[in-house]
């Protein structure tokens, strides 16, 4: 069986919106389908899509092709859950040194 990784096309009339399924080649686009495994929305600005990226290499390991637009929101997703998920290292200087309080007037006083 020639499995594809393709949108199927879902909302109303001039707001379209896209689920990313795993289908097999022979069936409609919005046929029947093996897996969801993200969404996209084209009216939406900046990040709008949703990639479950485990599953997307798991059905391209098993011989799944994606559509050319499937493959650039892959890209896309991989890309930010990398910048996403490494921190930068100045957040890491600033917070492997220990704060040092400074003694209040009142215990200098007291002591």
């Amino acid at each position: 069986m020639a499995v594809s990784i393709r949108l199927r096309r879902e909302g109303t009339k001039n707001s379209p919106y896209y689920k990313v399924v795993v289908a097999d080649r022979r069936s409609p686009r919005d046929g029947k389908f093996i897996e969801i495994i993200g969404a996209y929305d084209p009216k939406k600005p900046g990040h709008n899509s949703t990639l479950k990226v485990d599953r997307v290499e798991y059905w391209i390991s098993k011989g799944a092709q994606p559509s050319d637009t499937v493959r650039s929101l892959i890209k896309q997703n991989k890309k930010a859950t990398t910048t996403t998920a490494e921190p930068s290292p100045r957040v890491e200087a600033e917070s492997s040194q220990p704060t040092q309080e400074e003694p209040s007037p009142q215990s200098e006083q007291a002591g």
